[in-house]
């Protein structure tokens, strides 16, 4: 579904990404770990547009997306929910929920599309809207409410929400835990295995390695820009050099 090749990211003359190689099979949770610095969000940022590459090629499910911004790769079919969640705190969970599928309006569809419906159509928009509450019921009883005065942990459930409207193959999640409480962690780490029983391919970067590798089915590990370790997730799991030395202490127990 997704693979790089010899990917390198600079921001001046300061090296992020080192000739990253990695692959991510359709239908699989793969896991990339590493401290913080270590380069995991230059890559991510990389893969989806929204930072420019020194060297290295991209591909998503066969197709070139090297060098493609950011919207057309979510029209392609990949679905990024950011660090931070970058939600719109001034409007509401509705209506940030409906601009996660402007991606899929075409000029004629806009020219014939109602107002409310003007990128998706009507029964599209309400179809994805449904899903997206029946995997998040608690933002359907948001639905008019700010996004700001949402909790954390809501607001990452709208950012996952956000990205789903677009109805992606794959989706990129950058350290989805962060301030968040274990139990929500938990919910969230849940939610990507039935997400991906349902089919969806998943990238998970993740600072909390240990709890990200027990739901993954394989790993990397990142450290000073380069992939240093990569492997079946039980394996690194279980290689105490590996636990010592990258993974540590995790906040939680995902099961």
């Amino acid at each position: 579904m997704l693979r790089t090749e010899g990917l390198s990211v600079y921001y001046g003359r300061v090296q992020a990404v080192r000739e990253v190689s990695l692959s991510v099979a359709k239908g699989e949770i793969v896991a990339l770990v590493g401290a913080n610095g270590a380069g995991k969000t230059s890559l991510l940022n990389a893969v989806c547009g929204q930072q420019p590459l020194r060297a290295g090629k991209v591909w998503l499910n066969g197709r070139a997306i090297t060098g493609v911004p950011s919207h057309r790769s979510v029209r392609m079919g990949l679905g990024y929910v950011p660090e931070g969640r970058q939600i719109f705190g001034d409007m509401s969970v509705m209506d940030n929920l409906t601009l996660g599928g402007y991606v899929e309006c075409g000029r004629s569809l806009m020219r014939t599309c109602g107002p409310v419906g003007w990128f998706l159509g009507r029964a599209d928009l309400q179809s994805r809207l449904d899903d997206v509450f029946d995997l998040f019921p608690v933002l359907r009883e948001r639905q008019r409410q700010r996004a700001a005065t949402l909790s954390g942990g809501e607001q990452q459930m709208l950012a996952i929400g956000r990205a789903l409207m677009s109805s992606p193959r794959m989706l990129v999640l950058d350290e989805p835990s962060i301030g968040l409480a274990p139990t929500l962690v938990r919910e969230i780490f849940s939610l990507l295995r039935r997400l991906r029983e349902q089919g969806l391919t998943v990238l998970l970067v993740e600072q909390d390695a240990v709890a990200a590798l027990k739901i993954a089915d394989r790993g990397y590990v990142m450290e000073r820009g380069r992939i240093v370790i990569e492997g079946p997730a039980r394996d690194l799991l279980g290689d105490e050099k590996v636990r010592h030395a990258y993974l540590g202490k995790t906040r939680l127990d995902v099961g």
